[in-house]
């Protein structure tokens, strides 16, 4: 099981045990590490490599976003980029309590793709094509992504589980 993680954020697959399937032939990706994912897979199966599944964790949705809500995120970073990162954070496990998760540092081209970063049809379909079983997890009170474009988009080529009552990290009270 290759496992990519989320923005800013190292070893935090513990939080996800419940659903991961760790096959070696599994591919995760959680938030902005679900981009490595679906890239990942399409490398693999561009060389042969066996891939059965792809599961993203509340993948990084921002294409139904208008430019200014990009724009405040980029200047928010660039003005005070500890505290943005403090209240990403705090986002991410409302509205539960924050746990502890490591992180790493990070720039402004990673933030940059993360909002920019439009989900391909084609590619996914050329997955799911390829015999891959794509499975997506949201949490309602995901106050991150937009949660109800990626379920409409996601529902065309996977098998999206909704979790009614779980944030971004998929955490229920």
């Amino acid at each position: 099981m290759k496992f990519y993680s989320g923005f800013s954020l190292q070893n935090e697959q513990y939080l996800f045990t419940e659903y991961i399937d760790s096959s070696e032939y599994t591919v995760c990706g959680f938030s902005y590490g679900g981009i490595h994912a679906l890239n990942t897979t399409v490398e693999m199966l561009k060389s042969f490599k066996r891939v059965d599944r792809l599961q993203l964790f509340s993948p990084t949705f921002f294409q139904s976003r208008d430019v200014k809500f990009h724009r405040l995120q980029l200047m928010s970073y660039k003005k005070n980029k500890e505290n943005y990162m403090q209240q990403f954070l705090a986002a991410c496990f409302k509205p539960h309590e924050q746990k502890d998760v490591e992180t790493i540092d990070t720039d402004i081209s990673e933030l940059e793709e993360l909002l920019g970063y439009e989900w391909s049809m084609e590619s996914l379909k050329e997955i799911q094509n390829s015999g891959v079983k794509i499975e997506v997890y949201l949490g309602g009170k995901d106050s991150i992504i937009d949660v109800n474009a990626a379920k409409e988009l996601f529902l065309e080529v996977a098998t999206v589980t909704y979790i009614n009552n779980a944030n971004h990290f998929l955490q229920i009270s």
